[in-house]
């Protein structure tokens, strides 16, 4: 059965779904845009040990038992996933094709530092080049999922 304006979880997409960054964790805090009123979460496909790009279609699979915290950032505006850990913001692009992931992670990060940092958008450029690792995170599921690490530590307190 299908329900209206339920989304499948594979292939990822701009309101999360299949992700496979192997950093979406315990402790890990998501960000995920909410585009309808009354939304609904849901989570699945566990892995014990992934590496990124999860290139074979699968990982060590497992059953899981999560607690979450939901939290309404009314008014904020995100037009795809982000997270953080304690060492990292990560900054997602996802697109069919490898390159426009790359690219929408690319322009994501940007807009993050410049909107969140305060940086120019040229200076923002800048450092996205020279401090932030692009990884390839997920190549399995239709679309590829690019994720941009900044780290924190570049950062004044």
């Amino acid at each position: 059965m299908t329900v209206p304006g339920v989304q499948s979880s594979r292939p990822p997409g701009a309101y999360g779904g299949n992700m496979d960054v192997t950093d979406l964790k315990a402790g890990t805090t998501l960000y995920l845009p909410v585009f309808h009123p009354g939304a609904l979460f849901y989570t699945g496909d566990p892995h014990g040990a992934q590496g990124d790009g999860e290139v074979s279609g699968t990982a060590i699979e497992q059953s899981l038992t999560g607690v979450f915290r939901f939290v309404v950032h009314k008014g904020v505006t995100i037009s795809g996933p982000r997270a953080e850990t304690d060492t990292h913001y990560m900054i997602m692009g996802i697109d069919l094709d490898l390159d426009r992931a790359t690219r929408h992670a690319t322009w994501e990060v940007v807009d993050f530092l410049v909107k969140e940092k305060g940086l120019t958008p040229a200076k923002a450029l800048s450092l996205a080049s020279i401090a932030v690792d692009f990884r390839v995170s997920e190549v399995v599921d239709l679309t590829q999922v690019v994720t941009g690490y900044i780290p924190k530590e570049i950062f004044l307190p």
